[in-house]
């Protein structure tokens, strides 16, 4: 059974960082794109960020760029999420989900609807 499990959220401060891991089971992570979400209280679930299978390209949201980094280890099935400078606004319930590419990862990163494996995510809190 194809499956992805999130680990490595927890309670941050302000400006403190955090790795999140993306293990995939049941399927081989080299023909998928991989993509972090999150979904705080009340809004919607949206894109923070994107890898291509091998790894060459990646993509973030604004709210991202520049403090979080994506990256993967397909060797060991596994995508992580590094999270630097966190903010209050950051909080949510991160998720990891991966996908056969169809199209740009730009586009792929902004909606949901592109991915059919889901974790069941992992709660990211930053507060002081």
């Amino acid at each position: 059974q194809a499956q992805v499990v999130e680990s490595g959220g927890g309670l941050a401060q302000p400006g403190g960082s955090l790795r999140l891991s993306c293990a995939a089971s049941g399927f081989t992570l080299d023909y998928y794109a991989i993509g972090w979400f999150r979904q705080a209280p009340g809004k919607e679930r949206e894109g923070v960020s994107c890898i291509s299978r091998d790894g060459s390209s990646s993509n973030y949201a604004d709210s991202v760029k520049g403090r979080f980094t994506i990256s993967r280890d397909n060797a060991k099935n596994t995508v992580y999420l590094q999270m630097n400078s966190l903010k209050p606004e950051d909080t949510a319930v991160y998720y990891c989900a991966a996908t056969i590419p169809i199209t740009s990862l730009q586009a792929m990163c902004s909606r949901t609807k592109y991915f059919g494996i889901w974790g069941r995510g992992t709660q990211v809190t930053v507060s002081s």
